[in-house]
């Protein structure tokens, strides 16, 4: 498979004989792009509501007062006369007790319910009634702002509240006994253990750890594509922000933004970027997923030799017709492709050139073709600019070779083979990426991505191989996912 076309070979010249093209050591230079993927993080809170359950027990408090004035004296008008009642005594006790608490997630907060429920006797009421009970209902919210600090641990800070649905009370000679302020006494030891333990078992989940995994596991190259050609992308983050969270049971997901760079190799995989430390934390200031990405689509030039080998052997089956010789057979063995100066392609051929109609014998040697691939940007179809042919063969063979190497037949199977019209075989490789990275897994790392749309730039030959830059768009999260 090749990843360029071409536009018609002309202006070839013959050189005289010369040795093989000089090689290019130069490195394919890629512009810096970024991206921010989504980056879910998920910590299981199970462990702090334990905790809490733990730490917070099922009966609250007890009550237990001997003598309490339960209806205070007050002074009545009774026919002129003002007359002051008596003080109604009795005997308090009682217990309050704490329903299942209950986790959701609001905005950039975690909300703890704890629902109460009070049972209050007033015993021995002035010595005249045995035992009255009365019920109560409460509602404890614990409204917790939570958000990672600068090394990523958890960190919350805790605003209490609480509300009597139905106050605990009774009613006793047309009087109403509230116990309302005895029950909000105890209530605030209850609150105040609610604001020590929450941030402490917050702390205590393993956020950082999980965050720290993702982080160093996404620095790899992912196969896209496994042959025909093989395909990789590799992954360097630069950078993760914080974005909030949700709240989905006991689950609490961090959304994260990591900024990476990707590059996208035609070939052997390259290697795995070396992992850096978890940066500080940082705001997200842009959605996450939005992913802009810059694809180095490199062809290494032993992709090319088959293809082109190919070609020439399927040519060989009929003679070359070369300009004053007349038709001429040739074998093809070996081919060598790669980046020569001046961001050029060199590919020679060494082949067997038999006149048919002249006994002048065989000639063998290598023919080099040198030529610019140019490309105008969002275009794939490409052409060949300076394009030279030069031998290296022997002294009496040499014109042989090289004016078969002139001749249209062997320029147009090289050109065809080299830069053929790429359209089927470009959408065919995007295809297979797009395809590759819907959902693709690499040990606990799992990658979805879309590609939305695509611009090409301009083809170059380098020593590194043959080079199409593409920019494109779309959306892409990586998540940590265990088998």
């Amino acid at each position: 498979m090749t990843v360029f076309t071409a536009l018609a070979l002309a202006g070839c010249k013959k050189d005289a004989p010369t040795g093989p093209p000089p090689r290019a050591n130069d490195a394919i230079e890629v512009p810096p792009q970024s991206s921010t993927i989504a980056v879910p993080v998920t910590a299981d809170l199970s462990a702090l509501s334990a905790a809490l359950e733990s730490e917070v027990p099922r009966t609250l408090w007890t009550i237990d007062r001997q003598d309490e004035t339960c209806v205070a004296s007050e002074r009545v008008k009774v026919a002129f006369v003002k007359l002051k009642t008596p003080k109604i005594k009795c005997d308090i006790a009682g217990t309050v007790t704490r329903g299942r608490m209950t986790f959701a997630g609001r905005g950039q907060r975690i909300v703890v319910t704890m629902p109460l429920h009070a049972e209050v006797r007033a015993q021995d009421i002035a010595g005249i009634l045995k035992q009255e009970t009365a019920t109560g209902d409460a509602i404890v919210r614990a409204v917790v702002d939570i958000s990672p600090d600068d090394n990523w641990n958890p960190r919350g800070t805790v605003d209490i509240e609480y509300d009597w649905t139905d106050a605990p009370h009774v009613d006793f000679l047309g009087q109403r006994i509230e116990f309302t302020s005895e029950a909000d006494e105890k209530l605030k030891g209850v609150v105040a253990r609610l604001e020590r333990t929450l941030p402490r078992e917050l702390a205590k989940v393993e956020l950082r750890r999980e965050v720290e995994r993702l982080w160093r596991q996404a620095f790899t190259s992912l196969q896209l594509n496994e042959r025909d050609p093989p395909v990789w992308m590799r992954i360097t983050p630069e950078r993760l922000q914080y974005g909030g969270f949700t709240l989905d049971g006991r689950k609490l997901e961090l959304k994260l933004g990591m900024t990476a760079r990707t590059e996208t190799f035609v070939g052997d995989r390259p290697p795995d970027p070396k992992p850096a430390a978890l940066p500080p934390l940082q705001r997200l200031e842009e959605q996450a997923g939005k992913l802009v990405f810059f694809i180095p689509v490199v062809a290494d030039y032993a992709q090319l030799e088959p293809v082109i080998a190919e070609a020439l052997a399927k040519r060989s089956a009929r003679p070359f017709a070369v300009p004053g010789i007349g038709p001429v057979d040739a074998k093809f063995g070996k081919v060598e492709a790669y980046g020569t100066t001046e961001n050029r392609v060199a590919v020679g051929v060494t082949f067997t050139a038999t006149p048919r109609d002249h006994d002048v014998g065989s000639a063998r040697g290598t023919v080099w073709l040198t030529g610019k691939p140019v490309n105008a940007e969002n275009s794939r179809r490409v052409g060949f600019e300076n394009l030279s042919i030069t031998g290296d063969t022997d002294r009496a063979g040499a014109d042989l070779l090289l004016d078969l190497a002139n001749s249209p037949g062997f320029a147009q199977t090289i050109a065809v083979a080299l830069v053929q019209n790429f359209e089927g075989d470009y959408d065919e490789l995007l295809g297979k990426i797009a395809r590759a990275i819907d959902n693709k897994r690499e040990g606990d790392l799992l990658i979805r991505a879309q590609i939305e749309d695509i611009e090409t730039g301009r083809l170059r030959a380098a020593g590194q191989g043959l080079y199409l830059p593409v920019r494109g768009t779309g959306s892409a999260s990586i998540m940590l996912s265990p088998n």
